[in-house]
């Protein structure tokens, strides 16, 4: 099993792949995710008039990135043996199932489907009307879902 030792930056492309720089996530606030990010996502899934301290979208934010450093850290091993320097959703996917978190990657390996159809479709909108079109896959997570229904019911 990996560890996130090979992973200190990563960069989120349009082709849904990620670029891997060498060296170690060290507790640095540059390397936590950013905490206005890890709110919004947590008061998407609360009901409208919950409050979330401080305190709580801290170590949100810590345990977040500490599973996005895990499983990045597991792809990148991947990628290491076959000597590639991008990681992608694939890879990611491969990771979370060899970590045992197979209904993350089940739903991940779903996510990237609906995504890159997406992306395969605004390519061919775009091509033939020269306009961009962006296409919203969120409605497709069920952390999005879920969060739809809970505000339907109250």
């Amino acid at each position: 099993m990996g560890s996130p030792q090979h992973v200190s930056h990563v960069r989120a492309s349009s082709s849904a792949s990620t670029d891997v720089d060498g060296g170690g996530l060290n507790g640095n606030q540059d390397n936590l995710l950013p905490i206005a990010n890890v709110g919004r996502i947590m008061k998407d899934v609360l009901p409208p008039q919950a409050k979330i301290s401080k305190h709580a979208k801290e170590i949100i934010q810590e345990c977040a990135t500490e599973f996005v450093g895990f499983v990045t850290g597991e792809a990148s091993e991947r990628c290491h043996q076959e000597r590639r320097k991008t990681i992608n959703g694939d890879d990611i996917c491969h990771a979370m199932r060899s970590l045992g978190l197979d209904h993350y990657a089940d739903a991940m390996r779903g996510y990237l489907r609906r995504y890159r159809e997406s992306e395969e479709v605004a390519a061919a909108l775009n091509n033939n009307n020269g306009r961009e079109i962006q296409i919203d896959v969120r409605d497709e997570l069920s952390i999005f879902r879920s969060n739809e229904q809970r505000q339907g019911r109250n």
